[in-house]
Parts: C-alpha cells; structure tokens; sequence
C-alpha cells in the first residue's frame, strides 16, 4: 500500500505520508498507489466495500450508507442523499474515517487539520474516538456554533487570519509538533471515502443520469465520479451520468478554467464551504466535466437563501454550501431537459442544526 504522484510518479510509502499529501519534488497533490478493486459488497457503511477502496476504517462511527430521499421536482425524478446523517453531520465523515485510521496505523499521536468548520469537526471527531490529540486551524470568521462542537469533542482550535493562512499556519504545526496533517484538500483518502456515495447510490436507486455536487477543493466531485466509473468499468452500470459542478458566483475558479471567462459579478458569502480559490486538482474536475458533458454551474446568495428556505419546505434542514445543488437544478432546469435527463442524484453535504442561529438569520 503506497501513494504515488502522477505528474512526477514518484512512489511513497504508507508510513511516509505524514505531513501533507503533496509531492515533495513538484507539490501535485498525492494518489494512492495500485488498488485492485473488486465488487463484492458486504456489511455496513464504509466497511460494505473494503474490497473497492484503499484502505477500511479502524474504526467506524456509523459513517456511510446514508438515506435518499425521492421527489419529483420539474418533471425530473431528484435523489436527495442525505450525507448529513454521517455521525459529525456532514459528508467529510467519509474521507475522515480512512484518513485518521491511516495516522492511527502509522503511530500518530496527534493530527492537525485546516479547515473552515465540518473537516474541522469531522478530524476532531474522529481523532477523539481513536484517542489521538487533534488541533483545528480556523479562520477567524469561522461560525461560533462549528468552532464550538470542535472544542466539545476535545479538539484545541487555534484561529487564523483567513482561510488561506489557516492552511499554512497547519502545516507549520505539523511539522513543528511532528503531528500528521490531515489535508483533506489534497488527501486522496478522502477522495476513496467519497467513491463509496457512488456505490451506494447505485444500490440503492440504480441507475443515475446526472449528479450535482458543490464544488471546493473538488475531492468531493471526483470521488463521486471515480465511485461510478469504477461502477462502469466493472459493468454494473451501462452509462456514466453527466457531471456538474456548482460554485459560488464570487470563487469560482472552476468555472473560469472550463470556459474561459470571468463570472458575471455577485456575491455567493454564504457557501463558505465551496470558497476555495485554487483546488489542487482543478485540471482533474474540468475534465470530469468535459468527458462526461456536464456543466459547471454559479448561484448567489439570494438563490442560496430560496434554495434553503424550499429545502426547508421538504423538510431538509441544512447549511448554505449544501442548498446550493437545488439551486443549481432550478437554474439549469431547460439544460437538463434538453440533454434527456430523468433523473438527478444531489448530496445535501452538511446539517443546518449546526448554524440554527445563522439559518434563522438569513431566512427570516
């Protein structure tokens, strides 16, 4: 077991990855190394496809095999899967439970992860439960109800200026503290828990024509994708479905590359969880979409706010960055309707019970 870089293709060892998931010679975020993937099902959660992923979780906290819930919405058939079931409240759960076993087996004694609020508790959950010291690197405007759930689960915040200097004052810790850095931006073994929503949604609604998914660092939107062409490959489904990427109108990086130009102006504050300016593998998404003839998709804030208001009329509660699919299905209702699409598969990412605060704010 090893991880590979694929632009350098150098090779490293499971026990060598300790401080980041970067290349040392060419910083291209990291892959893991030569698995053999065989479908054979069995069990619960994440455990259900050791035989499909890179590594099993030491230890499971019921993470995985989450609900769907079918709606007919504007003549498509939506399948909302519910990933703010996982046991912190949101999908990082999935990418957490491989990557703190991975510093569990290699003797970490403490981790550190940068993060905006649900990769933050997720760590710290997880680090707890397997009995390892975790420090939380914040940015200063991070949402008092996440910051606290962090500290609740034993995890030492340490704040940051901005989310960019959060990342860099992590790695500083790491290595100053000898601590295994989380980084689930780059961390391909969050990418392998993310596969498995994939998998699952193939058993339990077959097959799928479309999924839309927030885009951030993009880990989220290539597992998905990487869990159904594994599906392809191994002929258990017939088609791959079309891709779509949403982000918000004020960062949207993705949406530049793909098409070549600036975003109309707006302002999209709200999905906190999807402003990353430069996802590690932006190359890799764009090309998702390209080959699967998706589309990249922007909303703003007032459309966020509706979305979660509506969301809400369903009975879904949840946080802004996870509204932001529905509103990326009602802004692109004639594209998908043009393209054949029947049915659309969209992860709601994050509990809203964790902000109850700031969704009343922002509904009212």
């Amino acid at each position: 077991m090893a991880f590979q870089c694929n632009v350098c293709n150098n090779i490293y060892r499971f026990n060598d990855v300790i401080h980041g998931f970067r290349c040392s010679k060419c910083g291209s975020p990291l892959e893991v190394y030569e698995v053999e993937r065989i479908w054979n099902p069995s069990g619960f959660g994440l455990y259900r496809y050791s035989s499909m992923i890179f590594l099993k979780p030491v230890k499971t906290l019921g993470e995985g095999f989450t609900p769907v819930v079918s709606i007919d919405l504007y003549g498509f058939r939506a399948y909302f899967k519910l990933e703010y079931f996982n046991p912190s409240g949101s999908f990082k759960d999935r990418g957490s439970s491989i990557s703190l076993s991975h510093a569990y087996l290699i003797n970490a004694s403490c981790v550190v992860e940068d993060s905006s609020g649900n990769a933050g508790f997720s760590t710290a959950l997880y680090s707890r439960a397997l009995n390892m010291k975790s420090y939380i690197v914040v940015p200063s405007n991070v949402s008092y109800s996440k910051r606290l759930a962090i500290e609740v689960v034993g995890g030492e915040v340490i704040e940051a200026s901005s989310r960019e200097d959060a990342s860099r004052l992590a790695q500083n810790i790491s290595l100053d503290k000898k601590c295994y850095y989380v980084d689930h931006l780059s961390n391909p073994l969050y990418i392998e828990g993310y596969r498995t929503i994939a998998y699952e949604a193939f058993e339990q609604v077959g097959d799928i024509d479309a999924v839309i998914v927030p885009v951030g660092s993009g880990g989220l939107f290539i597992g998905i994708y990487r869990g159904f062409k594994d599906l392809y490959r191994t002929g258990l489904i017939k088609k791959m479905p079309r891709m779509i990427a949403v982000q918000g109108v004020d960062v949207a990086p993705i949406y530049e590359k793909l098409y070549s130009h600036k975003p109309p102006k707006g302002v999209a504050l709200l999905a906190d969880g999807i402003r990353i300016k430069s996802p590690p593998r932006i190359d890799e998404i764009v090309s998702i979409i390209v080959k699967s003839k998706g589309l990249a998709s922007l909303v703003n804030d007032d459309e966020i706010v509706e979305s979660v208001k509506e969301l809400r009329d369903m009975g879904f509660i949840v946080e802004p960055t996870s509204a932001t699919v529905y509103a990326a299905l009602k802004k692109n209702i004639e594209w998908f309707r043009k393209m054949g699409i029947e049915n659309i598969l969209m992860p709601l990412t994050g509990t809203g019970i964790k902000m109850l605060q700031q969704l009343k704010q922002i509904i009212q």
